[in-house]
């Protein structure tokens, strides 16, 4: 158990009448049926038209085939992702909690940029091309300003405030160096301009298989968290008071989150919006409980990611609109639509 305290004590302060947890699991069935459905759309649709007959054929009868090529490259696509949705998902709710701010996402502490830096680098200084290769270097980079932040942000004194100062600063430092490296060197300019923008053109098996034990256990312990972070929500000493360790509770949820956020931008590249809109709007009609607040953000995430990378194939026919474009057009007005009634509901 992450939260040790009595049992008197561990009333569930923030659950709800039978009757709302009812319906946040409908609402939670229901989410996973629009997935599977977002998920069959991404496999049959794309900027290469295939007849339902040609993807059914490279589903399940694979012989080859032109259709059956471009059906098995949307499954790695879909796949991957499933897997960045729900992770980005999950380390936005997550980070919203330890910091306090419902508008804060995965970018709010520098992960996505550490994960470009360090491409970049490798791009550059080390003349790696293999995205095999640097996505151990986007992963490690984004591990490394992880362990930055924290540090920076006061390690086992650190508050949210301190912590989203020291991600603010790490993040303009490092994109700062960002733009003078790829200014300076074209080539690494040309290698980086898909991988910057968010993609998840370049989906293979052996991306998947070099990400997925990160995504799986940073999935697992993010949604291990959601009791102690629901007693962090009500203030440090009322965390204390429930039992809640709140140092062990801010380097695992850092954890949680470094793990999740880097591995899918080493996948993809850095993806906006996603850590931030859908944990937001999710915690409007689940409330508070993260204990429903994650599972939500795991299922819903990748249905907006998903959808984006499907309206990106469609629009720019017979090219493709990245899908990190696609989300920053979308999250755009959504997010100013977000702090204009957050503002409104101050006053």
């Amino acid at each position: 158990m992450l939260v040790d305290s009595p049992p008197e004590q561990r009333a569930e302060s923030v659950s709800a009448p039978p009757t709302r947890r009812a319906i946040r699991a409908v609402g939670l069935l229901v989410s996973v049926l629009i997935l599977l459905a977002v998920v069959l759309a991404s496999i049959a649709i794309g900027a290469k038209q295939l007849s339902l007959g040609e993807v059914w054929h490279g589903l399940f009868e694979s012989s080859g085939t032109y259709g059956d090529v471009v059906v098995d490259d949307r499954i790695s696509r879909t796949v991957l992702g499933l897997l960045a949705g729900a992770a980005l998902g999950l380390a936005g709710a997550v980070l919203q909690a330890l910091t306090r701010n419902p508008l804060a996402d995965p970018g709010l502490l520098g992960i996505n940029a550490g994960a470009s830096a360090a491409v970049v680098t490798a791009i550059t200084f080390f003349g790696i091309t293999s995205l095999n290769v640097y996505v151990w270097f986007a992963f490690l980079g984004a591990a490394a300003v992880g362990a930055m932040v924290w540090f920076l942000g006061g390690s086992r004194g650190a508050t949210p405030v301190r912590l989203a100062l020291a991600g603010t600063a790490i993040s303009a430092a490092l994109y700062g160096y960002l733009q003078a490296v790829m200014i300076m060197d074209s080539a690494a300019l040309n290698r980086m301009r898909f991988w910057t923008v968010g993609s998840l053109t370049s989906a293979t098996d052996s991306t998947i298989k070099q990400v997925l034990p990160f995504l799986v256990a940073g999935m697992v312990l993010a949604l291990a968290l959601a009791r102690p972070l629901n007693a962090m929500e009500m203030g440090d000493d009322t965390a204390k008071a429930l039992g809640a360790n709140l140092n062990r509770t801010r380097v695992l949820s850092m954890l949680a989150a470094t793990v999740l956020c880097g591995a899918a931008t080493a996948a993809c590249g850095p993806i906006v919006f996603v850590g931030l809109m859908v944990p937001h709007v999710v915690r409007s009609f689940t409330g508070p409980d993260l204990r429903w607040i994650l599972p939500y953000a795991a299922v819903l995430s990748p249905v907006l990611l998903l959808g984006a990378d499907i309206i990106g194939r469609i629009v720019a026919r017979p090219s493709e609109l990245q899908v990190g474009i696609v989300t920053a057009i979308l999250g755009g007005p959504v997010f100013i639509f977000l702090v204009r009634r957050r503002r409104t509901a101050q006053l």
